[in-house]
């Protein structure tokens, strides 16, 4: 089983049942906000210790553009199953995704159409998606005292990619224009070029930042 960051550790350790957190993050292309998204963080099975973790976002973009994924997680935080819906320009499309013994196996279902594919995967297999923020904390997860490398799955587009995680430590930036003092996880190695999480001292997700798109979502206060 990975270690998870010792805050977040205790945190989860304190729920009994039910919502771990809940956020709502705004997001930016340099000072215009283009898109919202809320996410919850949940035990798997409220009340049983050890079950895993439930991802349950819903990002919502200009011009109608809805992602929203539930992904579940098991006690090692590796994907057990992923439930996504993207709705775009009018049309929708139901994507879901299952491990296999070193696959990744994604299904897509429109109207008049449905498809499949399999993606080679080892261990340590990450969710990403550069539309969807909160995914990447998942991959933050992931980072320890050396860099790690990470499968990352991107099922909007049947891809996959390998990814550095490095925790470099506490750093100083801000969070809605106030000074901050975060730990950064960095990001190397996908299409969506280098990602910066930053997390609260309890491993909770404060900021995702996307340089090359000049993106940056952001945790509202409260």
């Amino acid at each position: 089983m990975i270690a998870l960051p010792l805050g977040l550790a205790i945190v989860l350790a304190q729920v009994p049942a039910g919502v771990i957190d809940q956020v709502v993050l705004v997001v930016r292309r340099d000072s215009l906000e283009v898109a919202r998204e809320t996410f919850h963080l949940l035990e798997r099975r409220p009340g049983v210790p050890g079950s895993g973790w439930l991802l349950d976002a819903n990002a919502r973009w200009a011009g109608a553009v809805i992602f929203a994924p539930v992904l579940e997680l098991t006690p090692d935080t590796e994907p057990a199953a992923l439930v996504y819906d993207v709705t775009a320009g009018g049309k929708s499309v139901h994507i879901t995704g299952q491990p296999g013994p070193r696959r990744f196996t994604l299904r897509y279902v429109a109207p008049g159409s449905e498809r499949a594919r399999e993606l080679a995967a080892a261990a340590h297999v990450v969710i990403v998606d550069d539309s969807v923020f909160s995914l990447f904390l998942l991959a933050a997860w992931r980072a320890g005292p050396s860099p790690q490398s990470v499968t990352a799955i991107l099922p909007r587009s049947a891809a996959r990619t390998t990814l550095t995680v490095t925790d470099s430590g506490v750093q100083s930036t801000t969070l809605n224009r106030d000074p901050a003092m975060l730990r950064h996880i960095l990001l190397l190695g996908g299409p969506m070029g280098p990602v910066h999480v930053w997390l609260n001292p309890d491993g909770r997700l404060m900021k995702v930042e996307l340089p090359e798109q000049s993106l940056r979502a952001e945790r509202l206060p409260g």
